[in-house]
């Protein structure tokens, strides 16, 4: 995941930051709950893709 896009991108529902976790390949919202997966270095930020957290 590139860091310049990483700082740039924000969680399309509360606006937030996101953390890249490089084992799930995911983008995690913590404020949401949500985890965005990552398709081919492509992040999928629609939260009907994400998948929620506990």
């Amino acid at each position: 995941m590139d860091k310049e896009l990483l700082k740039i991108l924000v969680c399309p529902v509360t606006k937030g930051p996101l953390i890249y976790d490089k084992e799930k390949k995911e983008l995690i919202s913590k404020s949401a709950k949500l985890a965005y997966p990552i398709k081919d270095d492509i992040p999928i930020l629609l939260e009907d893709e994400a998948r929620k957290l506990k």
